[in-house]
C-alpha cells in the first residue's frame, strides 16, 4: 500500500463529500447494479477507507451489525457490504488490506462475520478464509422464515467464537431488498 492510506471510522463520523464519493465509486464498481437498497445496507457502521494523494478514495468496504439465526441462536453478526476498488487501482492489494481490518473488527467484537459474495470475488474470499455457508438461507418475515434459495452457496461466513456446522440452515434479520 505504498502511498495510500487505510482509515476506518463510523458513518457518522463521515462528511458528505466522502459518503458522495463511496457511493460514486460503488456505483461505478458494480457497474449501475448497487442501488439505493443497497447503499443503505452500507451506511450505519464501520467504513474502511483507502485513500491515495489528497485524500482521494479509491477503495471501500463497509462492516454493518446484523443477527443471523443459526438454529435456536441469534448470532451478533459483523456483515460485510460495498467492498470495491477503483478500477484502475485493482491488483495493488488494497482489497487484501481493507478485509484484514474488516476481519480483525470481525474478530475483536463479533460472533460470526458473513457477506454475499459476487462471482467475481468468490475467489478471493475464500483465499482469506471466508468458507461458504453449506446448508439453506433464509430471511424473516412478519409470517416467518422465508427460503431465499437463490442466495444458497453465495453467503460466505468467518466463524469467531467456535466451530459452526454449514450444513445447518442460516436466517437473516429482515431488511429492505436484498436479503443477504
Amino acid at each position: 500500500m505504498d502511498g495510500a492510506q487505510l482509515r476506518t471510522v463510523h458513518t457518522g463520523a463521515l462528511d458528505g463529500a466522502t459518503l458522495t464519493a463511496a457511493r460514486k465509486l460503488l456505483d461505478d464498481a458494480f457497474e449501475g447494479d448497487f442501488s439505493d437498497e443497497d447503499w443503505d445496507h452500507t451506511v450505519g457502521g464501520l467504513h474502511v477507507l483507502v485513500l491515495e494523494g489528497d485524500a482521494e478514495l479509491v477503495g471501500h468496504a463497509a462492516l454493518v451489525q446484523r443477527r443471523l439465526l443459526y438454529g435456536e441462536h441469534a448470532l451478533r453478526t459483523g456483515y460485510v457490504e460495498g467492498v470495491a476498488v477503483r478500477e484502475d487501482r485493482r491488483g495493488l492489494g488494497y482489497g487484501a488490506a481493507m478485509m484484514r481490518e474488516v476481519e480483525r473488527v470481525v474478530r475483536g467484537a463479533y460472533e460470526l462475520g458473513a457477506l454475499s459474495a459476487s462471482e467475481d470475488a468468490v475467489d478471493f474470499y475464500a483465499a482469506r478464509g471466508w468458507r461458504p455457508w453449506q446448508g439453506p438461507t433464509s430471511v424473516l418475515t412478519p409470517a416467518g422464515a422465508r427460503r431465499t434459495p437463490e442466495d444458497d452457496g453465495g453467503v460466505f461466513v468467518l466463524a469467531v467464537t467456535g466451530a459452526l456446522d454449514l450444513s445447518r440452515s442460516l436466517t437473516a434479520d429482515p431488511r429492505p431488498g436484498d436479503a443477504w
